[in-house]
């Protein structure tokens, strides 16, 4: 199978979990475009939040049309997360990357777990109640967590905004690609110097690809029930739970 065409499927199956779960895109791309495409994890890294940062712009688009982004709570997640996101990644830089890696593994299957489990009255107690307090302390840890662990955060948004703001899944997917982005924009805004010896020509047809499916996982988001969209996305981080617990033990 030829570059390009891998580049499309990939990005088109990095897309379709943005759009419909929310979350999963830089869980996903970057070990597609190392195992996949060859490139180096620092270059995958820098590209993946290039991908990641324009498919979500596009999927939040599409959500704030339909009315489904929350943005008083998410605009406070997203900006709380962004000095303490700082904070941790200054201190992974002095950990042992398999104890990073099994503490994203762990994190993944915790929130994974708490989201299979049943909940009552959740769709109720949504956006309008929040506390800007919590939702600020929530953005917060999630940011931590993000630097600590070097990830998008998105596969993680989901799962707090379900679970500690009460949010109902199709908010929580829609608010998700708020915090996404912003935290892809600042990623980035520390890398510029790195973008410039990029292979783009991988990377515009695995950004198109990507966009494309984030239409396609938008619809599905709006034919699938919230309960079935929640266990999909909770099976989707046990996956990535076990494939990172893997590498970290091998």
């Amino acid at each position: 199978m030829s570059t390009l065409i891998l580049a499309l499927v990939a990005g088109g199956a990095v897309g379709l979990a943005l759009g419909a779960l929310g979350g999963g895109g830089s869980v996903l791309t970057v070990p597609a475009l190392v195992y996949l495409l060859g490139f180096s994890p620092a270059a995958a890294t820098t590209a993946g939040l290039l991908i990641v940062t324009a498919t979500s712009a596009t999927a939040l688009y599409s959500h704030a049309r339909a009315g489904h982004v929350r943005w008083k709570a998410g605009a406070l997640f997203a900006a709380a997360g962004l000095l303490p996101a700082a904070g941790a990644g200054a201190a992974a830089a002095r950990l042992p990357q398999t104890l990073l890696t099994a503490a994203f593994a762990a994190v993944a299957a915790a929130a994974a777990f708490r989201m299979l489990r049943p909940t009552v009255g959740t769709a109720v107690r949504v956006a309008e109640g929040v506390r800007p307090g919590r939702a600020a302390g929530a953005g917060a840890g999630l940011g931590a967590l993000t630097g600590l662990l070097g990830v998008g955060g998105g596969f993680l948004a989901v799962p707090a905004l379900v679970t500690v703001l009460a949010f109902e899944m199709q908010a929580a997917v829609a608010t998700s690609l708020l915090v996404i982005t912003t935290n892809s924009l600042a990623s980035l805004t520390m890398r510029g110097a790195t973008t410039a010896a990029l292979n783009w020509a991988v990377i515009a047809p695995f950004t198109a690809g990507a966009i494309l499916g984030a239409w396609d996982g938008k619809r599905l988001a709006g034919k699938v029930s919230g309960p079935l969209l929640q266990r999909a996305f909770a099976v989707l981080l046990l996956a990535v739970a076990v494939f990172m617990l893997a590498d970290a033990v091998t």
